[in-house]
């Protein structure tokens, strides 16, 4: 019924800033303040992605900088320890990988950078080959199309589709995302669909439904 849902191929980047396992501490470190990232895909041969490093994996170097970990510390905190004493990628990295497919779609996109507690994801293909990454600032990129293009898509989309007979008595409003649908329509059963089809189109923040038909209450 609506259009295609915006994919994170659609919003990814494809300029990526990528590390080997064999990449040193140092030159990582300068690759992210230069390219102003928080994490590197690892990648080897012809752009496999076998890891990413980011600023947490290279925080325990200055942490365990002034004081050496006691036993007990080294223990329970192996892994970090073991970072502090790295110098390449390959002994740093955090792996596998959590990368993400380019068509999948920008929610599920979300729900596994917030399941897994990371800000950016590696987009690869079947084979696991880097095609881009995406962050939390380009899956807010939908919410950046204007109120105008999201209006004509609701009306497109939605009320064109679902209402053929009375499309023209309902008035499709976008003020700063938020949307408005006010009007009588003749079959009130569409109502709850109509909302709930508004809803899903990208970039919409809220729903206001108030059409009503001669026979129904309207929006419940």
């Amino acid at each position: 019924m609506t259009s295609t849902p915006y994919t994170v191929a659609d919003v990814m980047t494809t300029k990526v800033i990528a590390v080997t396992p064999s990449t040193g501490f140092k030159d990582i470190a300068t690759a992210m303040e230069r390219w102003k990232v928080t994490a590197l895909p690892v990648i080897e041969g012809e752009g496999h992605v076998v890891g990413v490093v980011s600023e947490a994996d290279l925080l325990p170097k200055e942490e365990f900088h002034e004081h050496r970990p006691g036993l007990i510390e080294q223990m329970r905190r192996l892994g970090d320890t073991a970072k502090a004493g790295s110098t390449r990628a390959e002994n740093m990295m955090t792996t596998p990988a959590v990368t993400i497919r380019p068509d999948a779609t920008l929610p599920q996109a979300a729900r596994l950078m917030v399941a897994r507690h990371i800000k950016r994801l590696p987009v690869v293909d079947a084979d696991g080959t880097l095609q881009g990454i995406v962050s939390r600032a380009d899956l807010l990129k939908v919410f950046l199309r204007t109120d105008e293009e999201l209006a004509t898509e609701i009306r497109r989309t939605v009320v064109d589709r679902l209402f053929p007979l009375s499309h023209e008595a309902v008035k499709v409003t976008v003020f700063q995302g938020i949307a408005t649908l006010t009007g009588e329509v003749r079959d009130g059963s569409l109502i709850p669909v109509a909302e709930r089809l508004t809803h899903s189109v990208e970039g919409i923040v809220d729903v206001h439904c108030r059409l009503d038909a001669p026979v129904a209450h309207g929006c419940p």
